[in-house]
């Protein structure tokens, strides 16, 4: 299905193609982005609506030769080049970065589940002065199967850097070397570190919260779903972004998007079937949270949805799943962008806003609560 035009536009009016898109983005599109975008107009690409400055990075990751996930092998797939790096790339050609934070990083680890665990540590430029921050567990994304170290920091540096808030991000055992449950047991035990040892580098124990992107958004409510059941100290608020929580495959998002890049329908398949050991866990709520999971007790939730990503009608379902089990929960879709485009805030648009608001919404969970007199002036 076409996003912001119709095919008859496209037929006749270039201009008129991309004026929503460039309108948002705040770049001017160029005679190639119209004509490649009637292209995929035409083509049934679901890139046809994408905003022109996630457009230009989307390009320059087609110019670096990227090959369908589900054709790799893992060894395969794990080099491929990223968005992330063609959005790094597309800056560096313009004399920029895509990582304006003045974050500092430190290296830790400790016995996990399956042997020495890795987190790197991400600490606000002011870091150290005054009281122990909120520190925020961050859970990469790649389907349970792919770690770009450059993804992962890129996210865990606006997280830091926007929120003035530490970071932890944790490596996890990856498939299909380690299949599942390794990597949600993997994200329960770096939880429960960093609860016990958030004061070492800075932070409160009192005030941490969970995010995750992709499959690291699922991850985050395994974690919550674990702490609740094991009765460990709850999460202050879940941070998920472009979440991963379900094995509906029918949605209209998987329908409408199921040709889109980097993450296809196709490609999802394949990570679902290097992570799973038999068919039959799929059916387990650490997986299909959606259909399986009870979300009763779990902490108050933000859902950052993609609009051109198989991934969004998870996002939108588990949303009305927290809310009917009365979690307080916000969604927001950001139109024109695609999965991973979270971390390129210095390259689009939509993506510095999301930031913005995920370290919103961090700042409020972690704001101390308002004394009566406050709360009866607002009312």
């Amino acid at each position: 299905m076409i996003r912001k035009t119709t095919l008859i536009a496209a037929m006749f009016s270039a201009t008129a193609i991309l004026a929503a898109s460039s309108a948002s983005a705040k770049v001017t599109p160029t005679l190639k982005d119209r004509f490649d975008q009637i292209l995929a107009t035409f083509m049934g690409d679901p890139s046809a609506g994408v905003d022109v400055d996630m457009k230009h990075v989307l390009d320059m990751w087609r110019s670096m030769g990227p090959q369908k996930l589900e054709t790799l092998t893992p060894d395969e797939a794990r080099k491929q080049p990223t968005p992330i790096e063609a959005a790094a790339k597309l800056l560096q050609q313009a004399g920029q970065t895509l990582d304006p934070f003045k974050v500092t990083t430190k290296d830790l680890t400790f016995n996990g589940p399956g042997g020495v665990m890795k987190v790197r540590v991400y600490l606000p430029a002011d870091d150290g002065v005054g009281k122990p921050r909120p520190v925020v567990v961050f859970y990469h994304g790649g389907g349970f199967v792919l770690e770009n170290a450059m993804s992962t920091d890129v996210t865990s540096r606006a997280l830091a850097g926007t929120s003035g808030f530490i970071v932890v991000a944790p490596d996890y055992r990856l498939a299909p070397d380690a299949k599942f449950p390794a990597a949600p047991e993997d994200a329960v035990a770096a939880y429960a570190w960093v609860l016990a040892n958030a004061a070492s580098f800075g932070g409160d124990p009192a005030r941490v919260a969970l995010a995750g992107e992709g499959a690291g958004g699922m991850l985050a409510v395994d974690t919550s779903m674990a702490a609740r059941d094991r009765k460990l100290p709850m999460p202050a608020a879940q941070i998920l972004i472009t979440p991963a929580a379900g094995i509906d495959m029918k949605t209209a998002s998987y329908l409408q998007d199921a040709a889109a890049r980097p993450w296809s329908e196709k490609a999802v398949r394949w990570a679902f079937g290097q992570f799973l050991a038999n068919p039959a866990e799929a059916n387990d709520p650490r997986i299909d949270m959606i259909g399986k999971g009870t979300m009763d007790g779990l902490p108050p939730t933000t859902i950052i949805t993609a609009e051109i990503d198989p991934l969004r009608s998870d996002g939108e379902r588990l949303g009305g799943k927290l809310k009917l089990a009365t979690v307080p929960t916000e969604l927001r879709d950001y139109p024109g962008v695609t999965h991973d485009f979270f971390g390129m805030g210095a390259a689009v648009e939509k993506a510095a806003l999301a930031q913005r608001f995920a370290a919103d919404r961090l700042k409020a969970a972690f704001a101390p609560p308002k004394s009566k007199a406050e709360q009866a002036n607002l009312e």
